[in-house]
């Protein structure tokens, strides 16, 4: 059986970085685009320890996590006016859910559903003097 114990702060860095990764919108921004990464990859390359998925993901989450709007305004990155993904990064993300929008309806509809109700969601003007998240 896993323990689960909490990890010692590294400082406020560390604490501000775990609450804004708590926020019921990012974990469930994070969950659909994982399960999307999970459907795409799983189909194409049939390997559970796919390295290229694994650091798509990895980048997808930092990016999430990252976001300038903040995590309780964050538009779906397809209505953002920031495009902060690398251009590379942003192509790939948008063949995997180009090619896994639809199979979501199936394997996951709740998340889906959600996805669909956030992206009606408009970006709001973003404050000059808001810092960007650790």
């Amino acid at each position: 059986m896993k323990s689960h114990h909490a990890s010692p702060a590294r400082g406020s860095h560390a604490a501000v970085s775990k609450q804004a990764s708590d926020h019921p919108r990012l974990m469930r921004e994070q969950q659909t685009v994982s399960a999307m990464i999970r459907l795409y990859c799983d189909h194409h390359h049939q390997d559970p320890a796919c390295r290229h998925c694994q650091q798509l993901q990895a980048f997808a989450h930092q990016r999430l996590r990252r976001c300038r709007y903040g995590h309780g305004h964050k538009p779906t990155c397809a209505n953002c006016n920031i495009h902060c993904y690398a251009p590379a990064m942003r192509k790939q993300i948008q063949l995997i859910m180009k090619w896994s929008g639809l199979r979501m309806l199936w394997h996951h509809p709740w998340l889906a559903l959600h996805h669909l109700l956030d992206s009606r969601r408009k970006a709001p003007r973003l404050p000059s003097n808001r810092p960007l998240p650790p």
